[in-house]
């Protein structure tokens, strides 16, 4: 009987994977914040009204969480190397596109084609790090890959600013061309392939159920607290959610090889690690959203003075990420999320004592501190998910967290913009104080809810995770190599 030919091996990872994952990370962190900033000049180069620019945000936002459930059996069937590269040219030619749009209907339709490549690159890119590399080297490679993700929500808010005041608002999107352009050269030059030898038919149907659930999820946090649909309606669609993502729950437990393997929350490590990060996310999700109102609208800076206050994060981001990999070998994740959650949210409540008195400098150290703690909280999370993974199921957990995270983040900022509300008399005609106070409870309810995301953590062992905190030669199949078995 013949045998068959083993697989021909991928490439050898090269030293520059890092920093092409990392180039990837940063063109997606840094395209919703710079955003932001420039959508009062868009509306009126587009001649509509700034409110009519929100489609042009929520529809990047439904596109991520469309797409992203696919992108791990895309990379198992068409090999890591072709689909980030994928990611990459349509992110890039979708950003050409918006740049040459001149009205709202085409700006919405190439950012829903610039969001398809953006689902993919931080999955993908995540997921051909883990493949490469071996365990005791995971959590190292993601805190420098971290550290990009991290800086552009920081450049953000300046970079749109400066660009809307001084250039034209199309350059905002262009920026990313020729980042693009690099990285596809360097992805075919460098980047290794990877690819699952029997890939199993895409569960079309459940790809229909759960990303027609989490887009109208999506779209009703969008719509949640603004008065054109009424609230019978937004329960509707909330109901109507909940019954297409339990009937995606039913469909996957019958099937062998479902979009997402719901069995991987069965281990330990990955439920603790995606759930905490889910219920955490929330609340540091809606961080970078009450920032500029404090700022701008409660202290009286302008926007570029608001976009420098958040700097330190960034500062104090880079200055962590290579002495996670030593905090996580001394204590052990258990300890360091347990007491990391809590200072994080204790942090949080601190933003609550800032006022119109307070000096710049404590506004900076403040911020210095937040970065320092978030920074290490979600590499710690970000890692953790692959602690007992093996690398056959490493493309469906990185999927299922990818998900996660980006359903936590728009639940944070609904769940500030609707915290602030309940406690501003009038959101349309408000002063400094009204919206000081606003925000100061916003940051209370956030930071508690910070706090009390340590249940979930506290559900650890002290062991869990030590395969990927130790710094020790990885043992005889301990990486995490697609030749393994699936559980």
């Amino acid at each position: 009987m013949p045998v068959a030919p083993e697989p021909t091996a991928p490439r050898a990872a090269s030293p520059l994977l890092p920093w092409l994952v990392a180039v990837a990370f940063f063109m997606q962190s840094l395209d919703t914040t710079i955003l932001n900033t420039a959508v009062p000049g868009i509306a009126r180069a587009l001649q509509i009204a700034p409110l009519s620019m929100k489609a042009v945000l929520a529809s990047y936002t439904l596109s991520l969480a469309v797409f992203i459930p696919v992108s791990g059996w895309m990379a198992n069937r068409f090999g890591t190397r072709r689909v980030f590269a994928g990611a990459i040219g349509l992110f890039a030619l979708g950003s050409l596109l918006c740049g040459l749009s001149r009205n709202i209907h085409l700006l919405v339709a190439f950012r829903v084609l610039q969001g398809c490549g953006g689902a993919m690159m931080v999955p993908v890119g995540r997921l051909t790090l883990v493949r490469a590399l071996p365990k005791s080297q995971l959590v190292r490679a993601m805190s420098f890959v971290a550290v990009p993700a991290l800086i552009g929500p920081m450049l953000g808010p300046i970079a749109g600013g400066l660009i809307t005041d001084y250039l034209h608002w199309s350059v905002i999107f262009f920026l990313n061309v020729p980042i693009g352009c690099a990285g596809l050269y360097l992805v075919y030059r460098y980047l290794p392939d990877y690819r699952e030898p029997d890939t199993p038919a895409l569960d079309v149907a459940g790809l229909v159920l759960f990303s027609a659930g989490i887009a109208l999820l999506s779209y009703v946090l969008e719509v949640f607290g603004e008065h054109r649909l009424g609230g019978a309606a937004i329960l509707a669609l909330l109901a109507l959610s909940v019954v297409l993502l339990a009937g995606y729950g039913v469909h996957a437990t019958g099937r062998l090889h479902p979009l997402l393997r719901l069995g991987l929350f069965r281990i330990r490590t990955f439920r603790a690690a995606v759930s905490g990060s889910f219920f955490t996310r929330i609340s540091i999700g809606g961080i970078p959203f009450l920032f500029p109102l404090l700022y701008q609208v409660g202290v009286g800076y302008s926007a570029i003075q608001s976009g420098l206050l958040m700097m330190p994060q960034a500062f104090a981001a880079m200055s962590l990420k290579m002495t996670v990999p030593g905090i996580l070998a001394r204590f052990g994740y258990r300890a360091v999320l347990i007491s990391n959650t809590i200072v994080l949210g204790a942090l949080i409540m601190l933003f609550a004592t800032i006022g119109l008195a307070t000096p710049v400098w404590l506004i900076v150290a403040l911020s210095f501190a937040y970065g320092f703690f978030q920074s290490l909280q979600f590499t710690s999370m970000n890692t953790l998910v692959y602690a007992d993974i093996s690398g056959a199921a490493a493309g469906s957990a990185s999927t299922i967290a990818s998900t996660a995270q980006q359903l936590s983040m728009s639940f944070g900022v609904a769940t500030a913009s609707l915290v602030t509300a309940l406690f501003v008399p009038d959101r349309f005609h408000t002063d400094a104080a009204q919206m000081i106070r606003g925000v100061d409870q916003a940051f209370l309810v956030l930071g508690l809810g910070t706090i009390a995301s340590t249940v979930v953590f506290a559900g650890l062992k002290p062991t869990d995770g030590s395969a990927i905190s130790q710094h020790r030669t990885p043992q005889q199949g301990e990486g995490l190599s697609v030749a393994q078995p699936p559980e």
